[in-house]
């Protein structure tokens, strides 16, 4: 018997940024990067990064939840961003990098809303989260070369990440939870 497959949606910032922490998991099948919540029909790349289509860089990961829960795949998304930031993420400044929580269902709603009230109520953060949970109403595929863009264009890849700032505040956020 197969399992069916469910889909996660996750904006993070930089798209580029936010496929390899989900690609290699168990349980996850695939992990395409793409444009989330926006006006446009097929919006280009160029066009989402004008800030005017309505659309955030997001991922959408394919996922047997048998192998991997929708609660693993949250606490995966909230640790690879930085949840207080309203203007973007990182290096990546504007309304297209913002971070969203993308619910499929109702069970998926209930169960980010809590995710957040949680971490919320952890006292990781100083400032409130301002990461937004919302219906996915539209999801498409971004052109081919940004997908596994890590895997594509290692070195590129990596001075981009390390230039954005992101790893330093993640391992220092996340280290001081290892420590606490």
């Amino acid at each position: 018997m197969v399992n069916k497959l469910e889909k996660a949606t996750f904006a993070g910032g930089c798209f580029w940024c936010m496929q390899p922490p989900f690609a290699n998991l168990k349980g996850v099948k695939e992990v395409i990067v793409g444009y989330a919540g926006g006006e446009k029909e097929n919006p280009s790349y160029e066009e989402v990064c004008s800030g005017e289509t309505g659309h955030v860089e997001a991922v959408q990961i394919i996922y047997d939840p048998s192998e991997i829960t929708y609660e693993e795949l949250l606490d995966i998304f909230w640790k690879n961003i930085d949840p207080m930031d309203e203007g973007g993420q990182f290096a990546d400044r504007g309304y297209q990098y913002k971070t969203t929580i993308f619910y499929h269902n109702e069970e998926q709603k209930k169960i980010a809303e809590k995710s957040k009230k949680e971490l919320e109520k952890s006292g990781i953060y100083n400032k409130p989260i301002v990461t937004e949970i919302k219906n996915l109403t539209n999801f498409y595929k971004a052109e081919e070369y940004h997908q596994d863009y890590y895997k594509k264009n290692t070195i590129k890849y990596k001075m981009y990440r390390y230039g954005s700032g992101r790893d330093q505040y993640l391992e220092k956020v996340w280290k001081k939870m290892i420590k606490d």
